[in-house]
C-alpha cells in the first residue's frame, strides 16, 4: 500500500457502520455497530457522537483502550485501527458534531448532557485485501 491516508481514508468514508471495541471491567473485549463517524483527522482522529450513560462510554472512561474495524463487504477489504478513545462533553466537541435531525438521540439539543462526542486516536493499523493483511504506520 503505497498511500495509506488515501487507501484507509477511502474506506472509511464508504462505510456506513463501524465496528468499535472497548474493554470491560473483567478485562474482556466488548465490540458493537456505530453509525460511520461524524469527522475524522486523516486516519488518525477519528469522531463518533454517542450516548453519554452508554455502558461503552462508562467502559473508555475505566480504559481508554480501543479498536475500530470498518469492512467494506463488497470488495472484501477490512480496515483495523488500534488506539485510545476519550470522551469529550466540552461544548465546542459537541457543537463541532451536532447536526440537524440529532435531537431524535438527544432531545434536549446540543446541550444535552446525555450526548457526548468520542474522539478516537489512533496508534497502529492493519489493513485486510486480497487475502492478505498488512499492517501500516499511523502518521
Amino acid at each position: 500500500m503505497t498511500d495509506p491516508v488515501k487507501t484507509i481514508g477511502a474506506i472509511l468514508d464508504k462505510q456506513s457502520v463501524v465496528f468499535i471495541s472497548s474493554i470491560d471491567e473483567n478485562g474482556m473485549p466488548n465490540t458493537k455497530a456505530m453509525l460511520a463517524p461524524r469527522k475524522r483527522e486523516g486516519i488518525r482522529v477519528i469522531y463518533f457522537h454517542t450516548n453519554t450513560s452508554s455502558m461503552r462510554v462508562q467502559q473508555y472512561r475505566k480504559n481508554p483502550k480501543a479498536c475500530l474495524y470498518f469492512c467494506d463487504k463488497r470488495f472484501f477489504k477490512g480496515v483495523m485501527l488500534t488506539g485510545t478513545m476519550e470522551v469529550l462533553e466540552d461544548p465546542a466537541s459537541k457543537e463541532m458534531l451536532w447536526q440537524e435531525g440529532d435531537t431524535m438521540y438527544y432531545p434536549e439539543g446540543v446541550t444535552d448532557p446525555d450526548y457526548c462526542v468520542l474522539r478516537f486516536t489512533a496508534e497502529q493499523g492493519r489493513f485486510y485485501s486480497n487475502f492478505s493483511s498488512e499492517n501500516f504506520d499511523i502518521g
